[in-house]
């Protein structure tokens, strides 16, 4: 059972992982979400995947950042709160359901709070 639980979260770290990569060219898709997601099932499922996720160059420094320290570079609030409000803006417009649009709105003041919660390092 408990290799069936390994198995599991490397699986769900590694599809997890492919959508934070793909989050960072696609403004739409949440980077930071998936990149913490990762290293939660890897931090679970495989030591070695975790060493070398939060070692990596493109990604270890920001996880390690904003799960120990909760800090985000000056740089990536700012591009994270322009894209966010860009791609939600467009979403808003594009959608007719007033529902929709108010769950859009909330989840757009909810992530940005967070981010303007966080300490910021230069």
């Amino acid at each position: 059972m408990k290799t069936l639980k390994k198995y599991f979260l490397i699986t769900a770290g590694t599809l997890s992982l492919i959508l934070g990569i793909i989050g960072v060219f696609i403004p739409v898709l949440p980077t930071t979400p998936f990149l913490l997601l990762s290293s939660f099932c890897y931090m679970k499922g495989s030591e070695r995947l975790y060493r070398w996720l939060i070692n990596s160059k493109q990604f270890g420094t920001f996880i390690t950042n904003y799960t120990k320290y909760k800090v985000i570079k000056k740089n990536t609030k700012i591009v994270s709160l322009i894209f966010l409000w860009l791609s939600l803006c467009i979403s808003f417009f594009l959608i007719e359901a007033l529902y929709i649009r108010i769950l859009i709105i909330t989840i757009g003041i909810g992530v940005s709070i967070h981010l303007l919660i966080l300490k910021t390092i230069k």
